[in-house]
């Protein structure tokens, strides 16, 4: 097919990869054979007069020491490939040494966000056949009210304190204890402590055959009808994205890149570009459990000299809008890709002015594995855009209604329609919905992104609009329906829609319009507090407003794009009135 965004490549970027027939380990495997002293895993928790640190450090021989013996503990208790290995922690040396200890036996991670709720989790638990879960402490009490509803028989509980060493690791676990969020998990009966397991397992797990096309990762997503689905990403999808990732940084250098770690690692971009691409590079990456903290994240660019800093759009707004800016030296910044969510033109060219380095706009999805789409580094980025395809992605944009045949017809250039995409990173399909998939991705291998988007003459892609209804608020995706149906467990909701409405900080925030039974009175505190007992709190309503009607169409379908229009409305009145 025609690609025209080829001749826009920057300098050192190649059309087409030529990608291993290998795990995930196995790329991995040259950055551990080769930087053995190098530091792969840092955390700093806080600084300390005379250079000391609160925090940990693992090098490259380090990290495979522990990764190998805990697969050797999983391998122990039964685990085998293919079974199904929950991950649910913070960004945490613990989570990155799961995550590496379940492929290398040929397991599937689930990756799971630690601020799921009892509910949220039993979905995922019970819809992935997850037999095994690792946890972080603090998390187990929630684990608990839903283990017996599920599979689970081992849970491996993961505590920081255990990997930061004596005084420090003291220190950290007093003041949990002291803000009351200390949990502490008694082995037994299925319970293992992982530096247990680590301390007490050999470092030679047992040799797995692992095929490349072998499912290496459940990564949950939104879906239409508002139930969370699992998109089965292989070790080859995962593969290709890493390597089509580190084709796209130039300026590269093995060994001496320092990555920022601040997006969730649970969530698929984060787990791609500020995890493995991280340890495929022989990098160091320093891991922030609390990416809403900017000072810190700012202090450690500062200090230790963070070079790439994958990122969302709300993160270096809230850099170049953070009140200390100033007192901190960011010019170790070489490149930063932002994902999740459009950035705004503005917020690009303020960072780059603070930091000298380069942001830039990228796109992708979690059936991508995830990015597909980014402006180049260090060539022609256009405003507005996420930019050319990867090496070996193809892009082309579809009308939005199929033809007689069932088929989807390629648009012109400048034309509007749905971006499809086909590449060595697209997923193998979702979990248990072969209708989902079907529907998704077709026998020719494309995938249908739900995107509405046009191509210019140089192949540089635009996003216009959603063709399924979905919130992305910081780099969340957040489907409308989940929100409604919890919504409407309320005793007082009659009628509810949940739409998505911009936000300066956010890019969207979720607001909720409720129309109450009759006789009945609610505060928006009120409605917010049981979304937070039954929702993650990225996807809790913001805003609330009460109505005594909806807008609905002829057949009594809720209007969403109407109330969302009417949000815009009234920012632009508000905007026209300040100007």
């Amino acid at each position: 097919m025609d690609k025209p965004w080829l001749e826009h490549y920057e300098k050192g970027v190649p059309a087409s990869l030529t990608y291993p027939d290998t795990s995930i380990w196995g790329v991995l495997s040259t950055s551990f054979n080769e930087y053995p002293d190098n530091k792969a895993v840092s955390m700093n928790l806080r600084y300390l007069p005379l250079g000391l640190k609160i925090g940990m450090s693992l090098t490259y021989r380090q990290l495979e020491d522990r990764v190998n013996r805990l697969a050797t503990a999983f391998a122990g208790m039964g685990i085998k490939k293919g079974d199904r290995i929950a991950v649910q922690t913070p960004n945490s040396p613990g989570g990155v040494i799961a995550f590496l200890a379940a492929t290398k036996i040929g397991a599937i991670v689930v990756n799971t966000n630690p601020i799921y709720t009892p509910r949220e989790m039993l979905h995922q638990f019970t819809d992935s056949g997850a037999e095994t879960v690792v946890i972080w402490n603090e998390l187990y009490p929630k684990l608990q009210k839903v283990k017996s509803d599920t599979n689970i028989r081992n849970v491996v509980v993961y505590n920081l304190p255990d990997f930061i060493g004596w005084p420090f690791g003291k220190l950290v676990k007093s003041a949990r204890e002291k803000e009351g969020d200390w949990v502490d998990v008694p082995e037994g009966d299925g319970v293992y402590q992982m530096t247990t397991l680590i301390e007490t397992n050999p470092p030679n797990p047992p040799e797995v055959q692992i095929d490349p096309d072998d499912v290496a990762l459940f990564q949950y997503t939104g879906g239409t009808t508002g139930v969370p689905k699992a998109a089965m990403l292989s070790h080859r999808n995962l593969v290709a994205n890493i390597l089509q990732s580190e084709s796209w940084l130039t300026d590269l250098e093995p060994g001496k890149e320092r990555f920022m770690g601040a997006i969730p690692f649970f969530h698929v971009f984060g787990m791609t570009i500020g995890m493995l691409l991280s340890l495929k590079t022989g990098g160091e990456m320093f891991l922030m459990p609390n990416p809403r903290d900017i000072g810190f994240v700012m202090e450690q660019i500062h200090r230790e000299g963070i070079t790439i800093y994958p990122g969302v759009p709300a993160m270096y707004i809230g850099i170049i809008n953070h009140p200390q800016v100033g007192d901190y030296n960011l010019h170790s910044i070489k490149a930063c890709i932002s994902g999740a969510a459009p950035l705004p033109v503005e917020v690009q060219r303020r960072f780059e002015e603070l930091t000298g380095g380069r942001l830039r706009e990228g796109y992708g999805l979690t059936e991508a594995a995830p990015v597909t789409h980014c402006n180049p580094i260090y060539g022609k980025p256009k405003a507005g855009s996420i930019g050319v395809p990867f090496p070996d992605v193809e892009a082309r944009i579809v009308s939005l209604d199929p033809d007689e045949d069932g088929k989807f017809a390629p648009l012109a250039q400048g034309e509007e329609g749905e971006l499809a995409i086909r590449g060595p990173q697209v997923m193998v399909g979702y979990w248990n919905k072969p209708e989902e998939t079907a529907k998704t991705k077709d026998e020719e291998g494309w995938l249908y992104t739900g995107d509405i988007a046009k191509m210019d003459e140089d192949g540089y892609f635009y996003i216009v609009d959603r063709k399924k209804d979905l919130i992305i608020a910081s780099g969340y995706n957040i489907v409308p329906r989940e929100v409604e149906e919890v919504l409407f467990e309320h005793p007082k909701v009659l009628e509810a829609v949940v739409a998505g409405v911009p936000d300066p900080k956010r890019g969207e925030t979720v607001k909720a319009y409720i129309v109450l039974k009759e006789g009945e009175t609610a505060t928006v505190e009120e409605i917010r507090d049981f979304c937070k007992e039954n929702l993650a709190p990225y996807k809790v309503p913001y805003l609330v407003e009460f109505r005594s009607e909806l807008p609905k169409s002829m057949v009594g379908k809720f209007l969403r794009r109407v109330l969302v229009e009417e949000e815009k409305q009234k920012m632009a009145a508000a905007q026209a009135k300040e100007s």
